[in-house]
C-alpha cells in the first residue's frame, strides 16, 4: 500500500519537491496538495510583469491542472488548513481531514504589516502573490494616486508596474538609499535616478507616521509630519516566515520552523519543511536558488536518499523594472579593503570589485550585469587576482590578453562557474546536458531547469549553448502563432502574401490551421495581417478584434469606459474644451484627467452612454483618440518656433500634420511620435516609436524608442532637411513597420528583428521610400474613419461575444 504524503503550500519550493520525487518514482506517494490560493504553483519571481501587463497569469502558470491530475495529485486549493495533529498524523482542511505518514510544510512567508493606525483600511495591500497582484492592477485601472512603503525589491516592481498602468507613485523608504541590502551608496543612486527619469517618487529616510482615512485610505502621514495623498497603498516592507500552523502543532519554531540538513523538523522526522517558513543553521531563506536546493533534498528523503542541505553564498541578480543589478559578497567600507571602480555615465553603468588580501571579497554592478557569474566565482574560490589586478574590472574576456569577445568569455569560464543562480546550475551541467542531446534552448530548459525560474541568465545559456555547439548550433526556433498552427508569425505573413490569401477562412483552410476559426491568439493577428496586405479586398472583421478595439473605447474594470478625444499635437481650443466640459456635466463623468499624451481623458462612462457622448464630441468636430487601439495614439508635440526662444522649427505644425495624416491607422501595435523643436527635447522624442528633433539644418529622425517596463533610446534612422521629406520618411517607415513586423511587436521589437540597417536601406532608396507612401494613402484611404462616426449610424451593440474572449492587452 502506497503510503500518503500530504503537502500544505503550492508554491514554488514544493511544486519543486512534486517535480522531483514524481519524476524519480511517480507512484511512490499518494499526495494531497492544500493551497490557501485558489490555484496551483505559479511563478512569482513573475508577478511584476503580470502587474506591468506585460504577462498574464497564463504565461506564468508552472504546473496547470493538467500537471497535477497526470501526477494523481488531489488538489485541495482554495482551502485553509486548519490544524496538524501529529498524534493522528492527519491535517484537517477546512472540507475535512486527510491522514499522513509524511507531511511536507511549505507555508512561505507572510508579509511584515507596519503596525500603524489606518493599516486595516481598504486600499491598503500588500505584494506578495495573485490576489494581491489583481488587486493593484484593478486599483490601478481606476487612475490616482499610490504610495509603495519600501524601496526594497518588491516595492520597486510593486511601484514600477503600478507606474506602468498610469498611476502616480510614490516610493517610501525608511534607509538611506534602494535596496541596501543589495546595493551600494553609489548604485542605489543610479537606481534611484533611473526610477525618477520613469515618473516615480523616492522619498529615503522616511518613517510612515499612520495610514489616513475613514471609510478607505485617502493618504500617508509621515513622522516629519509630511502628508502625502494616495487611493492606493502598497505595503513591502519585508516578510517573516508563516509559522502558525507549525506552532500550533509543538513543531519547533525559532523564526522559521527550525529543520536538520534533511529539511526535517527537529521535533518530528515525518515531518518536512521547505522555502520561506524554514529555519536551518540560524538562517532563513529568500532567494528561490536556495529553495530549489532544498527540494531536491526533501525528494530524496522521502524516497530514503541520504542528502545533506548546505548553506550556500548566493548572488543577488536581479532585473528591477528593466535596471540590470548584481552584487555578491562583502562589499561594506572598512580598513584593510581597497576599491575598483568603473563609471560609464552616459550609459548608466557602475561596476564596482572590493578586494581584500589579494582576493575579490565583494562587488556590485548596476547597468551591465553581464560579467556577475564569472565574479561571483572568483569570491566563492577566494581566487588569487593578483595577476589580473590590472584588467579585473573588465571581466573574464580581458584575462589572458583576449579582446572583448562575449563568447570567448562563456568559454574561459570554468566548468563550475554558476550559470543559472535560481536553480543553482553550473557549466558543466550545461554543457554536459547539450552533450546528451539538449540542443536547444527548450530542451535544455526541460533537462537542467537553466534559465526556467526568473529568466536574466537565458542569454548567458544561449552562449553556452553557441560555444559547445560551435558550427552545429542553431539560434532557436521560432514560436508559432498560437496551438492552431506549428507555423510562424513570419510564415503566416509570407504566405499571406504569396498565396494571396484574402480572407480569415482562406488562411485557416490553405494554412491547415487545426481549428476550425482560429482562436483568440490567432484571429487578432491574421485579422491585422489580412487588412495591412489586401486594404482593398479584405474587410476588417471587428469580431476579431480585443475587447477595447471592438468597443472603441478602453474599459475599465468595474465596466464603465474611458474616451479620450483626439488633440491634434496637443492643441486644443475654446470650444473643444466648452464641449468636453459638457459633455462630463451631461453624462456625469467621475474623472477628467490630462494623459501623458497631451490630451484629455473622461473616465467612468457608461457603457449606454458611449454612442451619445461620441455623438456629442463630434458635433464639436472631436474624433476618436484611438487611446485603445493597435494603431497611431498621439503625436506629442512642443511649442517650437511659435512661442519658444529655443525652437528651430515649426515642432507644433509637423505634429499636427504628421497626426492628421497618420491617424486612424491599424500598426502591429500601439504607436507613439514625438516631434521636439529643438535638442532640448521637451516633447520626449527620443524615447517614442519614432521620433522627430528639430535642428537648424533639418529634423533628426529617429525610430524604436519606448518608455514604458524596457526603457528604450531612440536610434537615428536619417536626417532630412525639409518638413515634406520628414513626413515621407515618417510614413513609410509607418507602412515598412505595418508590412513586416509580427502582430504586437513594438518598433523596437521589430527593429532588433530585422536590423536597423536594412530599414535605413529601404528608406533611403527613394522609390521604395515612395512605394511605401502609395500603400499607405491607399490603406488610408479605405480604413481612416471615425469609429463613433461611422456607428451613429448604427449603434453598437455590447452584448459579450461568446466566440470570442478577447482580453484588453494594454
Amino acid at each position: 500500500m502506497k503510503q500518503k504524503l500530504v503537502v500544505i503550500g503550492a508554491g514554488m519550493a514544493s511544486g519543486r519537491v512534486l517535480e522531483h520525487l514524481t519524476d524519480a518514482e511517480p507512484d511512490a506517494y499518494d499526495i494531497t496538495i492544500f493551497n490557501a490560493e485558489a490555484r496551483g504553483n505559479y511563478n512569482r519571481i513573475m508577478l511584476s510583469p503580470v502587474l506591468s501587463g506585460d504577462k498574464t497569469y497564463e504565461d506564468i502558470v508552472t504546473h496547470d491542472d493538467t500537471w497535477y491530475a497526470d501526477r494523481n495529485i488531489t488538489c485541495r486549493f482554495g482551502e485553509h488548513v486548519v490544524g496538524i495533529d501529529r498524534d493522528a498524523k492527519t491535517v484537517t482542511g477546512e472540507n475535512g481531514t486527510v491522514a499522513y505518514d509524511k507531511l511536507l510544510i511549505a507555508t512561505g512567508s507572510a508579509p511584515f504589516i507596519i503596525p500603524v493606525e489606518g493599516k486595516d483600511l481598504p486600499g491598503v495591500i500588500t505584494y506578495r502573490d495573485l490576489d494581491d497582484t489583481n488587486a493593484m492592477i484593478k486599483a490601478a485601472d481606476k487612475g490616482g494616486k499610490a504610495v509603495v512603503i519600501g524601496g526594497g525589491l518588491l516595492g520597486l516592481e510593486a511601484a514600477a508596474g503600478l507606474a506602468e498602468r498610469g498611476m502616480e507613485v510614490t516610493v517610501l523608504h525608511l534607509m538611506g538609499h534602494l535596496m541596501e541590502r543589495q546595493l551600494d551608496e553609489a548604485a542605489g543612486y543610479l537606481l534611484r535616478r533611473d526610477l525618477e527619469k520613469r515618473g516615480i517618487k523616492i522619498i529615503t529616510q522616511a518613517s510612515t507616521a499612520a495610514i489616513l482615512g475613514e471609510d478607505r485610505v485617502e493618504g500617508v502621514m509621515l513622522e516629519d509630519n509630511t502628508g502625502l495623498e494616495a487611493d492606493l497603498v502598497v505595503m513591502a516592507v519585508g516578510i517573516r516566515p508563516e509559522t502558525r500552523l507549525a506552532t500550533d502543532a509543538g513543531l519547533e519554531v525559532a523564526r522559521g520552523i527550525e529543520v536538520n540538513a534533511q529539511m526535517q523538523s527537529k521535533t518530528d522526522p515525518d515531518v518536512y519543511g521547505v522555502g520561506e517558513c524554514v529555519e536551518f543553521d540560524g538562517h532563513l531563506f529568500g532567494l528561490v536558488a536556495p529553495l530549489y536546493d532544498q527540494a531536491k533534498i526533501v525528494a530524496q528523503g522521502l524516497l530514503g536518499e541520504t542528502g545533506a542541505f548546505v548553506v550556500k553564498d548566493v548572488a543577488t541578480k536581479l532585473k528591477v523594472t528593466g535596471c540590470d543589478l548584481f552584487s555578491a559578497g562583502d562589499f561594506a567600507d572598512a580598513e584593510g579593503r581597497e576599491d575598483i571602480v568603473f563609471r560609464d555615465p552616459s550609459r548608466g553603468i557602475y561596476k564596482r570589485l572590493v578586494i581584500e588580501d589579494d582576493r575579490l571579497i565583494g562587488a556590485v554592478m548596476y547597468g551591465d550585469t553581464a560579467d556577475g557569474n564569472w565574479f561571483f566565482g572568483l569570491i566563492k574560490d577566494g581566487t588569487e587576482i593578483d595577476e589580473m589586478r590590472e584588467t579585473l574590472i573588465f571581466g573574464p574576456a580581458y584575462q589572458g590578453g583576449d579582446t572583448a569577445d562575449p563568447l570567448s568569455a562563456v568559454a574561459a569560464l570554468p566548468p563550475e562557474a554558476e550559470i543559472c543562480g535560481c536553480n543553482g546550475i553550473c557549466k558543466s551541467t550545461i554543457t554536459d546536458a547539450i552533450a546528451e542531446g539538449a540542443t536547444d534552448l527548450g530542451r535544455l530548459r526541460a533537462k537542467t531547469k537553466a534559465s526556467a525560474s526568473c529568466g536574466t541568465c537565458t542569454g548567458l545559456v544561449e552562449q553556452l549553448l553557441q560555444v559547445t555547439l560551435g558550427d552545429d548550433f542553431q539560434m532557436p526556433a521560432p514560436q508559432p502563432v498560437c496551438g492552431c498552427t506549428d507555423l510562424t508569425h513570419e510564415d503566416v505573413r509570407r504566405l499571406i502574401k504569396s498565396q494571396a490569401l484574402k480572407s480569415q477562412p482562406a488562411v485557416w483552410q490553405e494554412l491547415g490551421w487545426t481549428t476550425p476559426n482560429g482562436c483568440h491568439v490567432c484571429r487578432p493577428a491574421i485579422n491585422f495581417y489580412l487588412l495591412a496586405d489586401w486594404p482593398i479586398e479584405y474587410k476588417d472583421d471587428p469580431q476579431s478584434r480585443f475587447v477595447n478595439e471592438r468597443k472603441h473605447a478602453n474599459i475599465q474594470k468595474d465596466g464603465t469606459f474611458s474616451v479620450v478625444p483626439r488633440m491634434w499635437g496637443g492643441i486644443t481650443n475654446a470650444d473643444e474644451l466648452r464641449a468636453i466640459a459638457d459633455a462630463a456635466d451631461k453624462y456625469d463623468v467621475p474623472t477628467v484627467k490630462v494623459t501623458g499624451g497631451q490630451r484629455i481623458d473622461l473616465l467612468g462612462v457608461k457603457g449606454e452612454d458611449l454612442p451619445h457622448i461620441w455623438s456629442d464630441l463630434n458635433k464639436a468636430g472631436l474624433v476618436s483618440g484611438h487611446a485603445y487601439s493597435k494603431g497611431l495614439r498621439t503625436v506629442k508635440t512642443c511649442v517650437g518656433t511659435d512661442h519658444c526662444r529655443f525652437g528651430t522649427q515649426d515642432s507644433t505644425g509637423l505634429g499636427i500634420r504628421l497626426e492628421k495624416l497618420l491617424w486612424g491607422s491599424w500598426t502591429p501595435h500601439k504607436l507613439k511620435l514625438g516631434v521636439s523643436g529643438c535638442p532640448r527635447n521637451c516633447a520626449e522624442a527620443t524615447c517614442k516609436d519614432i521620433g522627430i528633433v528639430c535642428v537648424d539644418s533639418g529634423f533628426q529622425i529617429g525610430i524604436g524608442g519606448a518608455a514604458g517596463m524596457d526603457v528604450k533610446e531612440v536610434q537615428p534612422l536619417i536626417q532630412v532637411p525639409t518638413e515634406e521629406e520628414t513626413i515621407a520618411v515618417v510614413i513609410a517607415v509607418t507602412q515598412l513597420y505595418r508590412e513586416h513586423a509580427k502582430y504586437l511587436d513594438r518598433i523596437y521589437k521589430w527593429m532588433a528583428k530585422v536590423g536597423l540597417e536594412w530599414i535605413q536601406e529601404q528608406i533611403g532608396d527613394l522609390d521604395t521610400r515612395r512605394a511605401l507612401v502609395d500603400r499607405f494613402e491607399l490603406s488610408q484611404s479605405i480604413y481612416r474613419k471615425d469609429p463613433w462616426a461611422e456607428q451613429a449610424k448604427e449603434p453598437p451593440k455590447f452584448a459579450p461575444l461568446a466566440d470570442l474572449t478577447l482580453e484588453a492587452a494594454e
